[in-house]
């Protein structure tokens, strides 16, 4: 076996129409539109720059069935671009741009293969030698909704000598979040014999398993509040032994945020600017050359909860756009423009918490033993088995559950004891006019 690099890259949904964001100037909204090529240009780049052998893309190159004629000629410079440098490309087509959507006509290129309805296996050349550094097996959709389970149909070579990749645009494990073609288990893949399994379909980037390796790299460029975090591709490099290391590389040129403020102690509608305004220059700070979108969510309880409901949140957010549009039109252009997509208000009205933990009520035995449950493991412990005992039928959920961390299941305590003041509090004694209603 020889030592090779590759990318993995994939979802790459060119020319993605970054639907659902409102208040965009012309400007922003044609910048947003230009990112996912701007993405293709630095996966490009990368793999120049990495001197990669050879990359291998799973799936989504284009948003929609009827790629765009700007998607198609953008994709195909990138292809001659990585051809001049001796990089050869192996493609494979998912949900969104099956084999049956139309295409301009082109003619075949000697360092790209893709791969059509049928599985096919082919051999991948290290660059600077042509010597045989892979076997690469994969199947594309032939259209857009394919429900079987296609990793059944892969098999290894009889060269048992090279590295074996598998391209697989799949649901593995039954991602709730996606749809559910090719639905196939680790367990499947698993069977197959392969090296590496270099999948796409899923936009979040995660290591399944290693020996063998089952990775999504997600999207090169994420397109709404639901893709959050750096977005990219791995750089992949496999030694004479046949052990993988894995690199990711940013490739984003947008990058989306969701970011909590809580407004409790808050006591002006300067004091909540301020604190947006210190929320932003800390995103500018982390990517001052690039742009960024984020959703703020407002938690907590305080006295400017009624302030917001009652529209100081839309006031604030036309403010804060109208600063971004003319900070797109100046000469700092995009670089370290922060656009806020929406405020979620979350918060609730303010109330005195110790008063109501002193309380001989049903809400404040409930929040004492929130408190409780904070300060003794044993008894959280025994909090949560009880309230995720029916989540644990499901194999999946299960599966995630056992995944989160100690941080993230106080958060849910936090989170419900806030639920139940906002259901409960409330819930005052009766009035004299009350009961002459329920009277009658």
């Amino acid at each position: 076996m020889v030592s090779f690099k590759f990318i993995h890259a994939a979802d790459l949904h060119l020319d993605s129409q970054f639907k659902g964001i409102s208040g965009l100037s012309d400007n922003i909204r044609a910048y947003l539109r230009e990112s996912t090529f701007a993405s293709l240009e630095r996966l490009t780049e990368l793999a120049v720059r990495e001197r990669a052998d050879f990359m291998v893309i799973s799936g989504d190159v284009y948003d929609a069935k009827d790629a765009s004629l700007q998607a198609q000629l953008r994709f195909r410079e990138a292809l001659d671009r990585l051809g001049e440098h001796g990089i050869g490309v192996y493609v494979i087509h998912g949900n969104h741009d099956p084999l049956d959507g139309p295409r301009m006509g082109t003619s075949p290129k000697e360092h790209v293969h893709v791969f059509g309805p049928e599985f096919e296996r082919v051999v991948a050349y290290r660059r600077q030698d042509r010597r045989p550094a892979a076997v690469i097996g994969g199947i594309s959709y032939p259209t857009a909704k394919v429900t079987e389970n296609t990793s059944r149909y892969f098999e290894r070579s009889k060269d048992s000598s090279l590295f074996h990749i598998a391209l697989l645009h799949a649901n593995v494990d039954g991602d709730p979040a996606h749809e559910t073609y090719s639905p196939c288990t680790r367990s499947d893949l698993n069977a197959a014999g392969y090296h590496y399994w270099a999948l796409g379909h899923i936009h979040k980037r995660q290591i399944l398993q290693e020996n063998p390796h089952i990775v999504y790299p997600g999207n090169i460029q994420g397109r709404s509040i639901r893709e959050t975090g750096a977005k990219g591709c791995y750089a992949v490099q496999v030694d004479e032994e046949g052990n993988v290391g894995l690199r990711f590389h940013e490739l984003d040129t947008v990058r989306w945020f969701r970011e909590e403020l809580a407004i409790g102690g808050l006591e002006s509608e300067e004091s909540f600017h301020q604190m947006v305004e210190a929320r932003l220059e800390a995103i500018r700070r982390e990517r001052p050359g690039e742009m960024s979108i984020v959703r703020l969510t407002v938690i907590g309880r305080g006295r400017l909860h009624d302030r917001l409901e009652e529209g100081m949140a839309e006031e604030l957010l036309h403010a804060f756009r109208r600063q971004a549009v003319q900070a797109a039109e100046g000469p700092g252009g995009f670089r370290g423009l922060v656009w806020i997509e929406s405020f979620e208000i979350r918060s609730g009205p303010w109330i005195d918490r110790e008063a109501l933990l002193q309380e001989d009520s049903f809400l404040g035995e409930l929040l004492r033993y929130g408190k409780r449950a904070g300060q003794d493991e044993r008894i959280r412990s025994e909090l949560f088995r009880g309230a995720l005992q029916p989540l644990a039928a499901n194999g999946e959920l299960r599966r995630l559950l056992a995944e989160t961390g100690e941080e993230e299941r106080m958060g849910w305590l936090r989170r419900a004891e806030e639920m139940a003041v906002m259901l409960l509090a409330d819930l005052g004694p009766e009035t004299e006019g009350d009961k002459e209603s329920d009277a009658h």
